[in-house]
């Protein structure tokens, strides 16, 4: 009997840590869904509730001479905001998100997504992105993020 017992709670338990771990997840997928919503709609409050002030963001790409090329964003929190203040209902941009590999251990969340970037309906680029998000007291917040971007080896899908 007491084997049955201990069976039943270790199986309890390990349902308890997948939802736990399956909810989690789910969180931060949405914290990243909501910042490309207030990415694309110019939304300046969805963008403040997903990122860190501190936010640091990159991007590697290569140059057409083949030269492999890391940039930052300085003052990056400052820049979204800027941009998502001046864009428009008529812009026509849009970032497509292919699909969401997410790892999370504690507090500490990381993000591979790769996507097609789309200008006025018209395939620009392709990547990935990476972001690390921190789960401040409940809240996933990203704090972190680098892309890549290419226009070869993409096989782009409609938007």
């Amino acid at each position: 009997m007491k084997k049955k017992i201990t069976l039943f709670l270790l199986l309890s338990l390990s349902l308890t840590i997948q939802a736990q771990q399956v909810s989690e997840k789910k969180a931060v997928q949405t914290t990243i869904e909501n910042f490309f919503k207030g990415f694309h709609k110019g939304d300046t409050i969805l963008l403040k509730k997903t990122i860190r002030k501190d936010l640091v963001a990159q991007t590697t790409f290569t140059t057409p001479k083949g030269e492999k090329v890391l940039r930052g964003t300085p003052n990056v929190y400052k820049t979204l905001m800027g941009f998502a203040k001046n864009v428009k209902p008529t812009d026509d941009y849009y970032e497509k998100i292919l699909s969401y590999n997410i790892q999370i251990d504690g507090n500490l969340a990381s993000v591979w997504t790769p996507y097609e970037f789309y200008n006025k309906g018209k395939f620009s680029h392709c990547g990935v992105n990476s972001f690390q998000l921190f789960n401040n007291n409940g809240n996933w917040e990203i704090i972190y993020l680098i892309d890549t971007r290419k226009r070869k080896g993409c096989n782009p899908s409609e938007k």
